[in-house]
Formats: structure tokens, sequence, C-alpha cells
């Protein structure tokens, strides 16, 4: 890859707000996030992206658009947000009522997905990236992106547990010489 993967997080919704596992129920943005995405477009004013890449849930949609990238963007449905089956809007603190010392990354979701099949998508997307011949912006998830960084150091997605992600934050991955690396992370911006 000549270029650098910019991973841009949705901004705020109710449910990020409430700490709600938010998979594939598709949840607008508030006020405050779509002043966030609009802030998100000042930060990356003056980038041209080969590839603008976006989950096909509104959130990050709209936070495409609101940065000024929407019309140039395509739907990845490998960017979708972890399906989190039975846990969908439940608190971690909920689930852990039923399940104690649950944990994502490493336990996975019933009728959901576990790290690995996340991983999976997001190689894909790590793939095509690659051959984009320039930059390429990705507009998703917390939990998806948090994993699609640690794949791009060659961590197991599972690792994704140890690089937490802000609503309204861009990442940037890139290289050193032929390495992977995380050139920055989670930078917050606006009032996310």
């Amino acid at each position: 890859m000549s270029g650098v993967l910019y991973l841009i997080r949705h901004a705020q919704t109710e449910w990020t707000v409430s700490g709600q596992h938010t998979g594939h129920t598709d949840i607008p943005l508030t006020d405050r996030g779509r002043e966030a995405a609009t802030a998100l477009g000042r930060a990356l004013a003056g980038r041209t992206f080969s590839l603008v890449l976006t989950s096909p849930l509104s959130r990050a949609r709209e936070t495409c658009t609101r940065a000024g990238y929407g019309e140039q963007a395509q739907v990845r449905e490998a960017l979708r947000e972890w399906d989190y089956g039975a846990y969908e809007g439940l608190t971690t603190n909920q689930i852990r009522r039923e399940r104690p010392g649950w944990d994502v990354f490493r336990d996975g979701c019933p009728q959901g997905e576990t790290a690995a099949q996340v991983g999976a998508r997001v190689d894909a997307m790590i793939a095509e990236a690659t051959g984009a011949g320039g930059d390429v912006a990705v507009f998703a998830h917390g939990h998806c992106l948090r994993v699609l960084g640690a794949r791009w150091v060659g961590l197991d997605a599972a690792q994704g547990a140890l690089i937490a992600l802000s609503p309204g934050s861009i990442s940037v991955l890139g290289h050193e010489r032929e390495r992977p690396v995380i050139r920055l992370w989670n930078q917050v911006v606006g009032t996310a």
C-alpha cells in the first residue's frame, strides 16, 4: 500500500452514550453526533482519498456524509459493527449479571459473532485498502475498527481489546518501511 488508512469511527448515538452494544440496530446520530461528524470533516479537510468505504449502517454513512465524503463512499457489508446477537442493546454490566466476567473480544456473543469472525471480515477490507493505490478512508464502528487496527499490525482479532476507540475519532494506519504500524490512534475531534 502506497498510502495510509484513515479509520473514522462514527460520531455519538444515544446508545454510545448509554453504553449499549449497538451492532446491527440502526441507531441515528444525536444532535451532538451530527456536530462532531461535521467537525471530522474539518479535521480531514483537504485530504483526498483513492477509496472511501463505509458501513451500510446510517450512523456511519451519516458521519461519512457530514464529513464531506458521502458522494465518494462505497458501502461494504464487511464494515458492519460486530453482531452482538442476544446481547444487542445490552450494556456490559447487564450481560455480566448473567455471565460474570464476560468479554466480547474473548467470549463473543450467543447468536452473534466471535472476534475471529469479525477479523475475517476486516481482513477482506485490509486487502481491498492495500490495493487502492493511495490513501483510504474507512467510516465504521468501534469494535469493528478496533479489530481492524489489531489485524493491521498482525495481531489476533481478539487483541483489538487492547486499543480503545471513542465515537467521532480518527485513527491512522500506515507503514514504517515495510512494517504495518499504527501512526495515530483515537484522536477525538469536535464534540464526539
